[in-house]
Protein backbone atom coordinates (compact mmCIF):
# COMPACT_ATOMS: atom_id res chain seq x y z
CA UNK A 1 0.00 0.00 0.00
CA UNK A 2 1.40 3.34 -0.90
CA UNK A 3 0.32 6.42 1.87
CA UNK A 4 1.41 10.07 0.68
CA UNK A 5 1.23 13.04 2.59
CA UNK A 6 0.93 16.68 1.03
CA UNK A 7 0.17 20.33 2.00
CA UNK A 8 -1.53 21.24 -1.86
CA UNK A 9 -1.72 24.58 -0.50
CA UNK A 10 -5.02 25.54 -1.86
CA UNK A 11 -6.92 22.03 -3.31
CA UNK A 12 -9.23 24.32 -6.13
CA UNK A 13 -6.04 25.54 -7.24
CA UNK A 14 -4.47 22.53 -7.85
CA UNK A 15 -7.09 20.23 -8.17
CA UNK A 16 -5.95 19.21 -11.39
CA UNK A 17 -2.31 18.73 -10.53
CA UNK A 18 -3.44 16.72 -7.45
CA UNK A 19 -5.26 13.98 -9.80
CA UNK A 20 -2.71 14.27 -12.20
CA UNK A 21 -0.25 12.60 -9.46
CA UNK A 22 -2.88 10.63 -8.09
CA UNK A 23 -2.96 8.30 -11.11
CA UNK A 24 0.88 8.91 -11.72
CA UNK A 25 2.06 7.64 -8.78
CA UNK A 26 0.03 4.92 -7.96
CA UNK A 27 -1.01 6.35 -4.02
CA UNK A 28 -3.71 4.47 -2.87
CA UNK A 29 -4.22 7.22 0.20
CA UNK A 30 -3.50 10.94 0.14
CA UNK A 31 -3.48 12.99 3.00
CA UNK A 32 -3.81 16.92 2.23
CA UNK A 33 -2.99 19.73 3.91
CA UNK A 34 -4.11 23.59 3.86
CA UNK A 35 -7.04 22.57 1.27
CA UNK A 36 -8.03 26.64 2.15
CA UNK A 37 -11.64 25.79 1.69
CA UNK A 38 -15.01 24.68 3.50
CA UNK A 39 -16.64 21.17 2.80
CA UNK A 40 -18.89 22.12 0.22
CA UNK A 41 -16.45 23.55 -1.46
CA UNK A 42 -14.01 20.90 -1.90
CA UNK A 43 -13.64 19.61 -5.65
CA UNK A 44 -14.80 15.67 -4.61
CA UNK A 45 -16.10 15.09 -8.36
CA UNK A 46 -12.32 14.99 -10.05
CA UNK A 47 -11.14 12.32 -7.24
CA UNK A 48 -14.18 10.42 -7.62
CA UNK A 49 -13.77 10.01 -10.97
CA UNK A 50 -10.42 8.70 -10.85
CA UNK A 51 -11.84 5.54 -7.70
CA UNK A 52 -11.03 7.64 -4.58
CA UNK A 53 -13.17 8.59 -1.47
CA UNK A 54 -12.63 11.57 -0.05
CA UNK A 55 -13.20 12.96 3.31
CA UNK A 56 -12.66 16.53 4.18
CA UNK A 57 -12.59 18.95 7.13
CA UNK A 58 -12.76 22.67 6.38
CA UNK A 59 -14.06 25.43 8.13
CA UNK A 60 -12.95 28.58 6.33
CA UNK A 61 -10.39 30.07 3.54
CA UNK A 62 -7.46 29.05 6.13
CA UNK A 63 -6.21 25.34 6.99
CA UNK A 64 -8.47 22.60 6.38
CA UNK A 65 -7.01 18.56 5.99
CA UNK A 66 -8.11 16.04 3.53
CA UNK A 67 -8.24 12.03 3.27
CA UNK A 68 -8.46 10.31 -0.30
CA UNK A 69 -8.64 6.64 -0.70
CA UNK A 70 -9.08 4.15 -2.84
CA UNK A 71 -8.65 1.06 -0.38
CA UNK A 72 -11.73 2.54 1.94
CA UNK A 73 -12.51 5.14 3.98
CA UNK A 74 -14.15 4.36 7.37
CA UNK A 75 -14.04 5.33 11.41
CA UNK A 76 -13.57 9.07 9.80
CA UNK A 77 -12.71 11.79 12.68
CA UNK A 78 -12.57 15.44 12.13
CA UNK A 79 -10.06 16.01 14.69
CA UNK A 80 -8.43 14.00 18.05
CA UNK A 81 -9.63 14.03 21.47
CA UNK A 82 -8.53 17.30 23.11
CA UNK A 83 -7.65 19.02 20.24
CA UNK A 84 -7.21 23.00 21.66
CA UNK A 85 -8.59 25.84 19.69
CA UNK A 86 -7.72 29.15 18.53
CA UNK A 87 -9.33 32.69 18.25
CA UNK A 88 -11.98 34.19 19.76
CA UNK A 89 -14.71 33.00 21.26
CA UNK A 90 -12.03 29.74 21.27
CA UNK A 91 -12.68 27.18 18.93
CA UNK A 92 -10.80 23.88 16.87
CA UNK A 93 -9.21 24.58 13.37
CA UNK A 94 -9.63 22.31 10.75
CA UNK A 95 -6.25 20.60 11.21
CA UNK A 96 -6.65 17.05 12.05
CA UNK A 97 -8.35 14.36 10.30
CA UNK A 98 -8.12 10.62 10.99
CA UNK A 99 -9.59 7.57 8.76
CA UNK A 100 -9.49 3.82 8.79
CA UNK A 101 -8.47 2.97 4.63
CA UNK A 102 -7.60 -0.37 3.51
CA UNK A 103 -6.63 -1.20 7.50
CA UNK A 104 -4.41 1.32 7.90
CA UNK A 105 -5.38 4.34 10.34
CA UNK A 106 -4.15 7.37 8.39
CA UNK A 107 -4.26 10.83 10.37
CA UNK A 108 -4.00 13.73 7.86
CA UNK A 109 -2.71 16.52 9.91
CA UNK A 110 -1.46 20.10 9.58
CA UNK A 111 0.79 21.41 12.74
CA UNK A 112 -0.03 25.17 14.22
CA UNK A 113 2.94 26.99 12.43
CA UNK A 114 3.82 29.36 15.59
CA UNK A 115 4.63 32.39 13.39
CA UNK A 116 6.73 34.01 16.10
CA UNK A 117 8.36 32.50 19.43
CA UNK A 118 6.97 35.72 20.90
CA UNK A 119 3.32 35.43 19.21
CA UNK A 120 0.84 33.37 21.47
CA UNK A 121 0.62 31.11 18.54
CA UNK A 122 4.02 29.67 19.46
CA UNK A 123 2.65 28.51 22.83
CA UNK A 124 -0.59 27.46 20.89
CA UNK A 125 1.41 24.93 18.81
CA UNK A 126 2.94 23.85 21.58
CA UNK A 127 -0.39 23.18 23.22
CA UNK A 128 -1.73 21.45 20.09
CA UNK A 129 1.82 19.19 20.43
CA UNK A 130 1.24 18.61 23.92
CA UNK A 131 -2.49 17.16 23.09
CA UNK A 132 -1.42 15.22 20.26
CA UNK A 133 0.81 13.74 22.20
CA UNK A 134 -1.63 12.09 24.84
CA UNK A 135 -3.62 10.48 21.48
CA UNK A 136 -0.29 9.03 20.31
CA UNK A 137 -0.01 6.91 23.65
CA UNK A 138 -3.42 5.33 23.41
CA UNK A 139 -2.53 4.79 19.42
CA UNK A 140 0.95 3.69 19.59
CA UNK A 141 -0.02 0.38 21.32
CA UNK A 142 -2.99 -0.60 18.64
CA UNK A 143 -2.50 -3.46 16.82
CA UNK A 144 -4.06 -1.39 13.70
CA UNK A 145 -1.08 -0.05 11.86
CA UNK A 146 -1.00 3.83 12.42
CA UNK A 147 0.68 6.68 10.39
CA UNK A 148 0.99 10.37 11.52
CA UNK A 149 1.51 11.92 8.64
CA UNK A 150 1.33 15.91 7.62
CA UNK A 151 3.04 19.27 7.65
CA UNK A 152 4.47 19.12 10.99
CA UNK A 153 5.63 22.62 10.96
CA UNK A 154 8.64 21.37 12.34
CA UNK A 155 12.70 20.44 11.49
CA UNK A 156 13.65 17.82 13.64
CA UNK A 157 17.33 18.23 13.07
CA UNK A 158 19.90 21.11 11.84
CA UNK A 159 20.50 19.21 8.86
CA UNK A 160 16.75 19.62 8.06
CA UNK A 161 17.20 23.23 6.82
CA UNK A 162 19.18 24.39 4.43
CA UNK A 163 20.78 26.99 6.98
CA UNK A 164 20.54 26.77 10.71
CA UNK A 165 22.29 30.55 11.26
CA UNK A 166 18.95 31.22 8.82
CA UNK A 167 16.30 30.24 10.88
CA UNK A 168 18.23 31.73 14.47
CA UNK A 169 15.45 32.94 16.70
CA UNK A 170 12.85 31.82 14.42
CA UNK A 171 10.20 29.13 15.04
CA UNK A 172 10.42 25.83 13.56
CA UNK A 173 14.00 24.60 15.13
CA UNK A 174 13.43 26.15 18.26
CA UNK A 175 14.15 22.96 20.80
CA UNK A 176 10.62 23.54 22.49
CA UNK A 177 9.29 22.50 19.02
CA UNK A 178 11.10 19.66 18.15
CA UNK A 179 11.04 18.60 22.06
CA UNK A 180 7.25 18.17 21.57
CA UNK A 181 7.86 16.02 18.65
CA UNK A 182 10.18 13.83 20.04
CA UNK A 183 8.12 13.33 23.07
CA UNK A 184 5.33 12.18 20.07
CA UNK A 185 7.57 9.63 18.72
CA UNK A 186 8.58 8.50 22.75
CA UNK A 187 5.01 7.15 22.83
CA UNK A 188 5.97 4.29 20.29
CA UNK A 189 6.11 6.20 16.99
CA UNK A 190 8.58 6.54 14.55
CA UNK A 191 9.60 8.47 11.60
CA UNK A 192 9.62 6.09 8.59
CA UNK A 193 10.86 8.36 6.07
CA UNK A 194 14.66 9.56 6.76
CA UNK A 195 16.11 6.31 6.66
CA UNK A 196 15.13 6.46 2.75
CA UNK A 197 15.75 10.22 1.93
CA UNK A 198 18.79 11.16 3.54
CA UNK A 199 19.97 14.85 2.99
CA UNK A 200 16.58 15.53 1.38
CA UNK A 201 13.80 18.44 1.78
CA UNK A 202 10.19 18.91 1.51
CA UNK A 203 9.30 22.70 1.37
CA UNK A 204 11.22 25.38 -0.14
CA UNK A 205 9.35 28.40 -0.11
CA UNK A 206 8.37 30.57 -3.52
CA UNK A 207 10.61 33.21 -3.10
CA UNK A 208 13.95 34.18 -3.97
CA UNK A 209 15.02 31.00 -5.99
CA UNK A 210 14.87 28.65 -3.11
CA UNK A 211 13.26 25.29 -4.94
CA UNK A 212 16.26 25.51 -7.79
CA UNK A 213 19.37 26.73 -5.18
CA UNK A 214 18.03 23.61 -3.07
CA UNK A 215 17.17 25.90 0.12
CA UNK A 216 14.57 23.90 1.72
CA UNK A 217 13.33 22.07 5.11
CA UNK A 218 12.22 18.89 5.93
CA UNK A 219 8.97 19.71 7.93
CA UNK A 220 6.79 16.99 5.93
CA UNK A 221 7.04 13.78 7.97
CA UNK A 222 5.37 10.58 8.05
CA UNK A 223 5.72 8.74 11.77
CA UNK A 224 4.28 5.35 12.17
CA UNK A 225 3.30 2.85 15.45
CA UNK A 226 4.75 -0.25 16.17
CA UNK A 227 2.59 -1.93 14.25
CA UNK A 228 3.08 0.41 10.64
CA UNK A 229 7.01 0.10 11.12
CA UNK A 230 6.66 -3.47 10.86
CA UNK A 231 5.43 -3.21 7.44
CA UNK A 232 7.45 -0.67 5.90
CA UNK A 233 8.53 -1.55 2.51
CA UNK A 234 10.18 2.19 1.21
CA UNK A 235 9.43 5.86 1.53
CA UNK A 236 10.85 8.77 -1.11
CA UNK A 237 10.11 12.27 -1.89
CA UNK A 238 8.51 12.99 -4.94
CA UNK A 239 10.43 16.49 -5.84
CA UNK A 240 8.75 16.58 -9.57
CA UNK A 241 5.40 17.70 -7.95
CA UNK A 242 7.42 21.16 -6.27
CA UNK A 243 8.86 22.22 -10.02
CA UNK A 244 6.55 23.48 -13.04
CA UNK A 245 3.77 26.55 -13.29
CA UNK A 246 1.25 26.46 -10.38
CA UNK A 247 3.27 23.98 -8.39
CA UNK A 248 2.48 23.95 -4.20
CA UNK A 249 5.43 24.96 -2.04
CA UNK A 250 5.32 21.29 -0.43
CA UNK A 251 6.57 18.01 -2.50
CA UNK A 252 4.61 15.13 -1.88
CA UNK A 253 6.18 12.46 0.70
CA UNK A 254 5.10 8.79 -0.11
CA UNK A 255 5.65 5.66 2.14
CA UNK A 256 5.01 1.99 1.06
CA UNK A 257 3.85 -0.41 3.52
CA UNK A 258 4.00 -4.32 2.64
CA UNK A 259 0.82 -5.90 2.71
Amino acid sequence: MLIATWNVNSVRARVDRVTAFLERSGVDVLAMQETKCKDEQFPVMPFEAIGYEVAHHGLSQWNGVAIASRVGLEDVAASFPQQPGWGEPLAAEARAIGATCGGVRVWSLYVPNGRTIEDPHYTYKLDWLGALRDSAQEWATSSTPTLLTGDWNIAPRDEDVWDRAFFEGSTHVTEPERDALTAIEDTGFTELTRQFTPGEYTYWDYTQLRFPKRQGMRIDLALGNESATARLAGARIDREERKGKGASDHAPVIVELAD
